[in-house]
C-alpha cells in the first residue's frame, strides 16, 4: 500500500468536508419549492455545485452555516449559476465571483 502524506491526508479531509457542505446546501435548496431547482438543467445543478463549493472554500464558516440556503429563490439560484457560467469561461474572475455569491449568501440570513 502506498504511503500517504499528512498532507495528502489532510486535502482529501478538506475535499470531503466541502463535498458535504455543498450537498447539505443542495439538499435544503430542493426543500424549498420556490426554488425552482428541479427545473435546472443538469449542467446548471453542476455549476451550481462547483461554485458554492468555491463559495464555501471562501467565505467564512459563520456565514455560510448562518445561511439560509432554503429562502433562496429561483432568482438567486439563477444569479448564483450565471456568476458559475461567468466564472467557468473566464468572464469573471473566481474571487469576484465568490464575493457576488456571498452577498447573495449573506442576504438569505
Amino acid at each position: 500500500m502506498p504511503d500517504v502524506t499528512t498532507d495528502e491526508r489532510g486535502r482529501r479531509i478538506f475535499q470531503l468536508h466541502k463535498e458535504r457542505a455543498v450537498e447539505t446546501a443542495i439538499e435544503k435548496i430542493r426543500h424549498n419549492p420556490g426554488s425552482g431547482l428541479s427545473a435546472f438543467s443538469p449542467q446548471d445543478i453542476k455549476t451550481l455545485n462547483y461554485i458554492l463549493g468555491e463559495t464555501w472554500v471562501s467565505v467564512g464558516r459563520q456565514i455560510w452555516e448562518q445561511s439560509s440556503f432554503t429562502r433562496l429563490t429561483r432568482k438567486d439560484l439563477e444569479e448564483i449559476i450565471s456568476i458559475g457560467n461567468d466564472v467557468n469561461s473566464k468572464k469573471l474572475r473566481e474571487e469576484t465571483g465568490v464575493n457576488k455569491i456571498s452577498g447573495i449568501l449573506k442576504g438569505s440570513i
